[in-house]
């Protein structure tokens, strides 16, 4: 692999979009009401003749006991469980509103449960969701149902209670086993527990165990993350999320309690990224791209190798490049060539729900510019490569004349051994992989168009 300079990461030390969408969340728009997203879950149910594809479900779960101060989620802070009772009631209005719209019974082939943090609520109340869930929906046999945990939240027993409802994913949120990094960002978790609850998720038959981790942290440094690669290792899950620390504190108040003298510099956290990519590979972990690795049997891994991966608001994905229904306070959605995000406050959400209106307040409906462009730069995100003519075929386009200005941008990466051009197609090279966000915001019009990102994380 080429050196990773340190006028490369100069240069690459710039602000950019994950690109979990494209368009990206911040082009959503007030413009787009109820009525429209009323007309494109028609449009779906219009069109579902015959088999159609299945559908993913989200379901936002806004409430944390406890803040840690580097969390950008939508989140209210609370021990007060009962809150979570009047949530489910508007849950299932939301619920019914797309029922009555989409029809009841569509086929659901992934699920996942976010937050906050949805251990938050009790066994009883789980339950209570997922008979809503299958209710109005069918959650198909063999499909991904996900659920994030805390830690800090769960015992063995409330693991037991997940398997009974049909969860066969988890995700533990660690960020980081060191203690100090822990104090530093209010979150404390001995890692004797994650070991414990891992290794109980194993013997109770979940599918797939993944780990989220952040570099970037304050108080990190290559070394002390160095010492929690060789825990996870230790531990092996199935999967690892390795993110990096965002610190965008004008917009997240919580931020404002990190200082920003304790945080890593951005020499530091590239070789945090290049160490985590050496240890997890050699550790047998096929690196998925940007912020994901699995092991070699795993179905991210497998789709990687079958060109079948995708990427979605959850991140890389398996499920096909379909509709996303999502459910909850600030919750995005992707219907047809549609973005939605209902409310972002629990009190203006449910307001909403209560006046028999569905909760979407902004979103999108994309040009054909933006789905050749999301079409590009997923294919640079999730594949690594393009092939003009896969493109020029798809989109009845010629790829060199409409994107000229982006190749002769693409030239300038090439030689910075970001990527190598070729007379039939783009190749994101190892190295590129470090940087592979900064390749895919070549073909962003918005971003181009602005020359200011401060809006998004940076991109080492």
């Amino acid at each position: 692999m080429s050196v990773i300079t340190p006028e490369l990461i100069s240069r690459f030390d710039v602000p950019g979009p994950r690109y979990t969408s494209y368009p990206t969340a911040d082009r959503f728009v007030e413009a787009f009401n109820e009525a429209q997203y009323i007309q494109t879950l028609q449009m779906r149910q219009m069109g579902a003749v015959g088999h159609p594809q299945p559908l993913s479900l989200y379901v936002h779960i806004p409430f944390c006991e406890s803040l840690c101060y580097y969390c950008a989620c939508n989140k209210i802070i609370t021990k007060h469980k009962d809150r979570a009772a009047g949530y489910l009631h508007h849950l299932r209005q939301e619920v019914e509103l797309h029922t009555r719209h989409l029809g009841r019974g569509h086929a659901v082939s992934q699920l996942h449960l976010g937050g906050g943090t949805p251990t938050f609520l009790s066994d009883a109340q789980l339950q209570q969701l997922m008979d809503l869930l299958r209710q109005h929906f069918e959650l198909v046999p063999g499909g991904e149902y996900s659920v994030e945990v805390d830690p800090r939240t769960v015992s063995e027993q409330r693991l037991a209670v997940l398997a009974d409802l049909g969860f066969n994913r988890l995700s533990f949120g660690v960020q980081d086993f060191d203690p100090a990094v822990q104090k530093a960002v209010h979150r404390l978790q001995p890692a004797e527990s994650v070991f414990a609850l891992v290794d109980a998720s194993r013997r109770l038959g979940f599918e797939s165990v993944n780990i989220d981790l952040i570099y970037g942290l304050p108080m990190q440094t290559p070394e002390s993350f160095d010492r929690t690669l060789a825990q996870v290792q230790r531990l092996r899950p199935d999967r690892i999320a390795l993110y990096a620390y965002a610190h965008l504190p004008e917009r997240f108040k919580p931020q404002r309690r990190i200082h920003a003298e304790d945080l890593p510099t951005g020499a530091a956290k590239v070789a945090m990224l290049a160490r985590s990519l050496e240890a997890l590979t050699e550790a047998g972990y096929v690196y998925i791209g940007m912020d994901h690795f699995a092991l070699p049997d795993d179905a991210l891994a497998v789709a990687k190798r079958q060109g079948r991966l995708h990427r979605n608001f959850q991140g890389y994905s398996t499920q096909a490049d379909g509709d996303l229904i999502a459910l909850g306070v600030s919750a995005i959605g992707r219907v047809g060539s549609t973005y939605s995000q209902n409310a972002k406050t629990l009190e203006e959400y449910g307001d909403l729900l209560d006046q028999g209106h569905f909760p979407v307040v902004r979103g999108l409906v994309l040009s054909r510019d933006d789905l050749i462009r999301r079409s590009v730069i997923m294919a640079i995100m999730c594949q690594g490569h393009l092939q003009y003519e896969a493109i020029n075929l798809s989109w009845l386009i010629d790829f060199k004349t409409l994107f000229a200005p982006e190749m002769r941008q693409l030239q300038d990466l090439q030689s910075q051994g970001l990527v190598k051009l070729s007379d039939a197609g783009i190749q994101v090279t190892d190295l590129g992989w470090f940087f592979v966000r900064g390749v895919a915001m070549v073909f962003d019009r918005y971003v181009q168009a602005e020359h200011q990102r401060s809006r998004f994380s940076k991109i080492i």
